[in-house]
């Protein structure tokens, strides 16, 4: 997350329900950054917006030490206290900024995003400053919600994700994706998607979306075209879609 006021106000107040949000805790893609980062025991990593701390506390076990960090105090005091509930003492949380990492270069074996990017103002500088700090060889993994190239599905998804969420920056196409990480100087990979399954009632009660915003998704998702539907899986009876998160990774030269 950014170092907005506003992205802090927005994400306080709801930074505990993120612990128990099943797909936070459980996502399909959460095991795989794990299986790609092909830990050996040894490595030191960066957890960027780190959240409640699942990815951090995934990676845990497998590494030599993990740092998380995030713009938002009540989530890095979350993140603390869950780790503290595991017994995981190869964690740490703090403060901190994804654009302005306070690590020196050269620092870090791999460093994680993961459902996070979305919210960054300046996503080429997170990915420019990730490279900053990764040792010759080290790996950046990201998931995050990804835009379709088409234009209109692209409007769509970002408009839905901004009416649920007012801290939302962009989902951002592969294309978009490969150029961020290329001009970095990362070899860029595009692993897998993964539709992840939303109930709609649970994804706007978690962030705790105004129920005039609601009422607007509720006419977006029953007005949508066929393509649209078919395109996120929308459904009105239960009220669900199905987002799409891609695993991307960065290679950093040796």
């Amino acid at each position: 997350m950014t170092t907005s006021t506003d992205q802090v106000k927005q994400w306080g107040p709801v930074a505990a329900a993120y612990v128990d949000s099943t797909y936070h805790a459980s996502g399909p893609d959460l095991a795989r950054i794990v299986e790609e980062a092909g830990f050996k025991g040894t490595e030191r990593v960066l957890d960027m917006g780190s959240g409640p701390g699942h990815t951090s506390l995934a990676c845990a076990p497998h590494a030599a030490e993990v740092i998380g960090i995030d713009v938002t105090p009540q989530m890095v005091e979350v993140a603390t206290g869950f780790a503290a509930q595991r017994g995981v003492t190869n964690v740490s949380f703090r403060v901190a900024d994804v654009l302005e990492l306070p690590f020196p270069d050269a620092s870090f074996d791999v460093v994680t995003s993961r459902v996070s990017a979305h919210h960054y103002a300046d996503p080429a500088k997170a990915i420019a400053e990730a490279y900053r700090v990764l040792k010759p060889g080290g790996m950046l993994l990201v998931a995050d919600s990804v835009s379709p190239e088409n234009p209109a599905l692209d409007t769509f998804l970002n408009c839905i994700e901004l009416l649920r969420d007012a801290s939302h920056v962009r989902d951002y196409s592969w294309s978009e994706w490969q150029n961020f990480l290329e001009s970095a100087g990362f070899e860029s990979d595009y692993l897998q998607l993964f539709p992840v399954f939303l109930d709609g009632g649970e994804w706007v009660k978690r962030i705790q979306t105004p129920a005039a915003k609601v009422e607007i998704l509720h006419q977006l998702f029953s007005e949508a075209n066929e393509t649209t539907r078919a395109a996120f899986d929308l459904r009105d009876d239960p009220w669900s879609w199905t987002i799409p998160i891609a695993l991307m990774r960065g290679k950093k030269r040796k």
